[in-house]
């Protein structure tokens, strides 16, 4: 990398730290400015303005997002193995890291859902979409291989998966709850058996 690109990525480093504590709205250049120790205007040469820069932060976390727990779960076989792999993975790779930074869809969830159509919030809703849209097609694989019942509803059983996630962060993060994980392993294994064949 050529010393702007290490730097824009430094800079991004920061804003993706920032923004888990403080929200995608609690990010500011001034403040991230002082992080880095740069003037305000060395920030805004790399990201042009806030909300570039919120936009740049949401797509680097999806991307490691993907990195993290989608990519690993492609080496695992179609069907139950590769759901299995990519639910647990979120719980354990970015659930159990985030305890202690916080999740930017989560908290941007909260931060934008109630807004009128934004440049941020539209990232932030492709982000989930695109996560969402995975899980599913996992699901109608998992259906297709013939590990889940003929009559399963791929959309209804990703609603279960997604919510039952969402509440294992919730219980890792807020109420700091050291079992939460492992809650959620359970209970997703006894989701799957309930649409087992």
């Amino acid at each position: 990398m050529r010393k702007g690109e290490q730097t824009r990525m430094a800079i991004l480093d920061a804003a993706l730290e920032l923004a888990s504590r403080d929200g995608l709205e609690g990010l500011t250049i001034g403040l991230l400015a002082e992080r880095m120790q740069m003037s305000k205007s060395g920030v805004f040469a790399h990201f042009g303005s806030r909300e570039d820069l919120q936009i740049e932060v949401v797509r680097e976390y999806h991307r490691r997002f993907r990195q993290d727990v989608f990519l690993p779960s492609l080496a695992c076989a179609r069907g139950l193995p590769r759901l299995r792999q990519m639910v647990f993975g979120w719980m354990e790779k970015r659930i159990q890291h985030e305890v202690s930074t916080g999740c930017i869809l989560i908290s941007g969830a909260i931060e934008y859902d109630d807004r009128a159509a934004s440049p941020v919030r539209e990232h932030l809703v492709a982000s989930v979409t695109a996560w969402r849209t995975a899980l599913a097609r996992a699901i109608e694989q998992a259906k297709e291989e013939g590990h889940l019942r003929a009559d399963t509803q791929p959309q209804m059983m990703l609603f279960e998966v997604y919510s039952l996630t969402l509440g294992v962060h919730h219980d890792a993060r807020l109420l700091r709850d050291p079992q939460a994980v492992a809650l959620g392993r359970a209970a997703l294994e006894k989701l799957i058996v309930s649409y087992q064949t």
